[in-house]
């Protein structure tokens, strides 16, 4: 009996766990209702463990035992399939996020050396412009600055 109560505690408490969860908000609402579900089962099932072992029986498993490590081996793959798709899902968006910055990196060090280039060239045509202006090769608002 103390038994029962911890387990169906335990299963309560994962349920409330996982709906009031901040991270729950990306999660299918199929994964919530099938979870809710194997809690459901998973009460019933300590609460009423006869009732497994005759649906075990009439399913070809000798014990209710059994039939529940045989389901839990089931959900087990599942999990691991999914974490391991989720998980190929985010290594192929991190791939392209990098490959998104690798490519604006690129463009953005292009542009800049084009205005480094385009300031040069700039420059360089003002130098004769500049020695030209002023007998010592100053600006004339520059000498105008310096004297007073």
């Amino acid at each position: 009996m103390i038994v029962q109560i911890v387990l169906v505690a335990a299963a309560l408490a994962a349920l409330v766990y996982f709906v009031r969860s901040g991270q729950n908000v990306g999660i299918r609402a199929s994964k919530r209702l099938a979870f809710g579900l194997f809690v459901l089962v998973n009460i019933y099932a300590v609460l009423r463990p006869e009732d497994v072992t005759a649906f075990a029986r009439m399913v070809g498993v000798g014990r209710g035992t059994d039939l529940i490590v045989y389901l839990l081996v089931v959900a087990f793959v599942f999990g691991m399939l999914n974490t391991y798709l989720r998980d190929r899902e985010i290594s192929q968006h991190l791939t392209n996020l990098a490959r998104q910055i690798a490519i604006r990196d690129a463009e953005l060090a292009r542009r800049e050396e084009e205005l480094t280039e385009l300031l040069r060239r700039h420059e360089a045509a003002d130098a004769p412009r500049t020695a030209e202006s002023g007998s010592n090769g100053t600006h004339p608002a520059r000498e105008h600055e310096r004297s007073s």
